[in-house]
C-alpha cells in the first residue's frame, strides 16, 4: 500500500482531468503543427527530432523527470522516462508513438492536416488519433496525479519515433537493452475503442508476412498487333497469379495455408463495418465468415501495389514484366514464418506458361494475443468501465505492432494491454484524420484510475 498517495474519489478524477483538457487540446496542437515523419524524403529528419525534443520536455513538466532521448538502430529517437515505484507498488510503461504517417493528397483535406481544426465536435489534423492524441492521453493523466504528491507507481515512458516506417529501431533497443522496459503491467496505447464511447480491450493483433514478387517472360516490349496472342504477356501471367490468392467469396486460398478460423470476442456488425470501410452501396463484403472473423482472426491477403504501364500514355505492346507487392496478414496461432513461406511456394505453383518468377520476402512480424487474466488487466478493465460508464468489450485488430512481441520476449511475466483514443470514425493513415476529445477525456480518466488503484494494491 503507497503511504503517500491516497485514494481518490472517482468523480474528483473526473473533474481535475476536464479541467486539464484546454491543456490537453493545447498539447496536441502544438504536437500535430510539426511534421514528424520518419521518412527523409517526406519531411526534413529536423522535424522528428523537434517532436522527440517536445515529448521529453513535456513528460519531465509532467513530473517524470528523469526522462531522456535515446538514438534507435533506424536513426529515430526513442522517448524515454522513468519515475521508480514506492515500496511494494508495481510499475507501468506507458507507450506510444509520435512520428506521423506522411500526409497524403492535400486536395483531399478539408482543413490544413498540420493545424488542429475543430469541427462538428472532433480535433482534426494528421496523428490527432494516431498516435499524439495517445501521447496528450497520457500526459493528461500523469498531471491529474501530480497535485497528490509523488506517484503511487513506477512509472516507464517510451515514446517511439519510427512506428509508422516500421525500421525496427525501438524493437532492437529492447532486446538490446531490456532493463529499459522492464514493468508489471506494460499500457500500448496505440489502438482504440470499437466505436466512441465503447471502452475496448485489443487482445489479437495480426503479425505480417509480405512479398515482393517480379515476373519476367520477354526480354523486351512487343507489338501486340504483331506479337499479341502467342507472346507471354507478364502483366496477364501476374494478374493470374493474384487472381488464385482469392476466390469468388474473396476468401484467402493460399495453398496449403488455413483460413476458416473463428472469432469470439465482439462482433462488428456488418452496417458500422461498411460505414466505417465506406464500402460504396451494392458493393458485397469478401470473405464468407463474419466480419470480426475476416478481420481479425483470418489470414488476409492484400495487393497493395503493381508496377506495370499506366493507362495514361500506354503503348499498343506486350509487356515484359511486371511487379507487385503482397501484404499477408496473419491471425494469432499462426506462424508468418510458415505463412510467408505457404505464399512463395503458392505462387510458385500457380505461374502461367513457365514465365520466370522472383520473389523478395520482407521482414516478417509476429501475431500477438494478450493474456487477460492478470491483476493489472482486472484492475484497468475496471477502470475502463468506471471512466465511460459501460462494461468493457474486446476486439482484435488487424494491424500489427511489432514491438508487442519485442516486449513479450523481453519480459514474459509482464502483462501487455493495448488501449487508446482511436476509434474508426477517427480515419487514421487517411485525409482528414480526426480524433473525438470526448475519448482522450475518458480514457485519461481510465489510466489515472489505473495508476491510483494500482498504488493502493497489497505489495
Amino acid at each position: 500500500m503507497s503511504p503517500t498517495h491516497p485514494m481518490i474519489p472517482t468523480q474528483q478524477i473526473r473533474d481535475r482531468v476536464r479541467a486539464l483538457m484546454p491543456a490537453a487540446r493545447a498539447d496536441l496542437a502544438a504536437l500535430v503543427a510539426i511534421r514528424s515523419i520518419a521518412d527523409p524524403l517526406q519531411a526534413p529528419p529536423a522535424e522528428c527530432e523537434r517532436a522527440a525534443v517536445w515529448v521529453r520536455d513535456a513528460f519531465i513538466a509532467a513530473g517524470i523527470t528523469d526522462t531522456t532521448l535515446v538514438r534507435t538502430s533506424d536513426g529515430s529517437d526513442a522517448v524515454l522516462g522513468h519515475h521508480p515505484a514506492p515500496a511494494g507498488a508495481p510499475t507501468v510503461l506507458l507507450y506510444c508513438h509520435y512520428d506521423i504517417q506522411p500526409l497524403g493528397d492535400l486536395a483531399l483535406w478539408d482543413s490544413e492536416p498540420l493545424t488542429l481544426t475543430d469541427r462538428d465536435g472532433r480535433w482534426y489534423g494528421r496523428g490527432a488519433a494516431d498516435c499524439k492524441g495517445n501521447l496528450v492521453m497520457h500526459l493528461t493523466a500523469l498531471r491529474a496525479l501530480a497535485a497528490d504528491g509523488p506517484l503511487p507507481v513506477g512509472v516507464r515512458i517510451v515514446a517511439e519515433g519510427s512506428e509508422e516506417t516500421g525500421g525496427g529501431g525501438l524493437e532492437d533497443l529492447v532486446a538490446k537493452r531490456p532493463e529499459l522496459f522492464a514493468a508489471d503491467l506494460i499500457v500500448i496505447a496505440d489502438s482504440g475503442n470499437v466505436a466512441v464511447g465503447e471502452p475496448t480491450l485489443t487482445t489479437t493483433l495480426r503479425g505480417i508476412a509480405n512479398v515482393d514478387v517480379r515476373v519476367e517472360t520477354l526480354r523486351g516490349e512487343v507489338h501486340s498487333g504483331m506479337f499479341g496472342g502467342a507472346a507471354p504477356d507478364a502483366l496477364a501471367a501476374l494478374i493470374s497469379m493474384l487472381a488464385s490468392l482469392r476466390d469468388a467469396n474473396g476468401d484467402t486460398t493460399i495453398d496449403g495455408l488455413e483460413a476458416a478460423q473463428g472469432w469470439d470476442g465482439v462482433t462488428y456488425p456488418e452496417s458500422r463495418f461498411r460505414a466505417d470501410a465506406g464500402v460504396l452501396d451494392g458493393v458485397a463484403l469478401t470473405g464468407s465468415g463474419e466480419v470480426a472473423e475476416m478481420v481479425w482472426a483470418r489470414p488476409a491477403l492484400t495487393v497493395l501495389g503493381i508496377d506495370c504501364p499506366s493507362v495514361l500514355g500506354s503503348a499498343a505492346a506486350v509487356q515484359p514484366n511486371a511487379e507487385a507487392r503482397l501484404n499477408l496478414r496473419v491471425p494469432p496461432g499462426m506462424d508468418p514464418v510458415a505463412a510467408q513461406d505457404a505464399l512463395a511456394a503458392h505462387l510458385l505453383a500457380h505461374t502461367p506458361w513457365g514465365a520466370r518468377l522472383t520473389i523478395e520476402r520482407e521482414p516478417v512480424g509476429r501475431p500477438f494475443q494478450a493474456r487477460v487474466d492478470g491483476p493489472g488487466y482486472a484492475v484497468l478493465t475496471q477502470a475502463l468501465a468506471d471512466a465511460f460508464g459501460r462494461p468493457v468489450v474486446t476486439s482484435g485488430q488487424g494491424g500489427s505492432i511489432p514491438l508487442c512481441t519485442a516486449l513479450a520476449t523481453a519480459h514474459p511475466e509482464a502483462e501487455i494491454a493495448l488501449i487508446g483514443v482511436e476509434e474508426p470514425s477517427c480515419a487514421i493513415h487517411a485525409p482528414n484524420e480526426s480524433v473525438d476529445p470526448g475519448e482522450i477525456e475518458r480514457c485519461a480518466v481510465a489510466e489515472t484510475l489505473l495508476l491510483t488503484r494500482l498504488g493502493q494494491q497489497p505489495g
